[in-house]
């Protein structure tokens, strides 16, 4: 059931993890990544590191996988491969940049473009998240046992807690929360962050309406999710495929305790058709 692959995610998570405290406490520089639209994202030494201490390990001990990851160059080899390590070294870098404490270590694995396995490791708190499809999802706080996760049963979105980004929530949003009726919030900086937030009946959802998220944040934490009995897909409630040539999640990302995920969806259709949002067909 994947032990191996559990085993040796969860220790190279751990191994970047340290790597990663080591530059937070001493501090690094910031640079910038600029998109093709001059879209702007932080990217610093603590990421790259962390790519190559995840990326190394992965490939020594899974030399027939593929390995996707945000930090390093996509020659495309991954497409020919039946699994592909999909991973985000530091998830949050704005998080570890405004020293909010909010960054995670995210690794997952991908069998026919569907997560299969994923670890996501927050170092400065010391908790750790694992799932394996059909194990169930696990969380460890501080060195302690293991213990299973499992999402709420929660139906009544005015009963519901949202996890959001620290940033300022644009209109568009505002009016989704208005239109669902949440009267809840919790605000985490990382998807995987979020994603624990609804395992452990914090929260019991998190939209993202930007297609700007890519398959490493979410491949591993939607494993985490789904093993929880959480759902995670596109705002238009189809599933992510990952693997593709095109990492984008274009088409946003809905996750929620999955008793309310189809109620979600519904509701979201008439938003999105408002804004003249139309889901986006990906080639594979």
């Amino acid at each position: 059931m994947l032990e191996k692959e559990l085993d040796t995610a969860i220790n190279l998570a751990k191994k970047a993890g340290a790597v990663i405290l080591d530059f937070y406490a001493n501090g690094c520089e910031v640079e910038e990544k600029i998109f093709e639209d001059n879209f702007s994202e932080p990217v610093t030494i603590a990421d790259r590191t962390a790519s190559r201490i995840i990326v190394e390990g992965l490939s020594d001990v899974f030399s027939d996988d593929g390995v996707l990851s945000e930090e390093e160059f996509d020659d495309k080899t991954r497409l020919d491969k039946a699994r592909v390590w999909i991973v985000d070294p530091l998830d949050g870098t704005s998080g570890f940049v405004e020293r909010t404490g909010d960054f995670a270590v995210q690794i997952g694995l991908a069998e026919s473009g569907a997560a299969v396995l994923g670890v996501v490791f927050m170092p400065l708190q010391n908790i750790l998240y694992f799932a394996v499809k059909g194990g169930g999802t696990f969380v460890i706080e501080n060195n302690e046992p293991p213990k299973p996760l499992r999402v709420s049963g929660k139906t009544d979105f005015a009963q519901m807690s949202l996890a959001s980004s620290r940033h300022h929530r644009s209109p568009r949003m505002s009016r989704i929360v208005e239109k669902l009726g949440l009267q809840a919030e919790v605000q985490r900086g990382s998807v995987g962050l979020k994603v624990g937030l609804i395992a452990q009946q914090f929260a019991d959802l998190y939209i993202h309406l930007s297609p700007r998220t890519k398959h490493w944040d979410t491949c591993a934490p939607e494993i985490i999710l789904r093993e929880a009995g959480g759902e995670m897909t596109d705002l238009f409630g189809e599933q992510i495929i990952y693997n593709t040539s095109d990492v984008r999640n274009l088409n946003g990302v809905l996750a929620t305790n999955g008793a309310a995920h189809s109620q979600a969806v519904k509701n979201l259709k008439t938003v999105l058709e408002d804004f003249g949002r139309w889901r986006v067909v990906q080639i594979v």
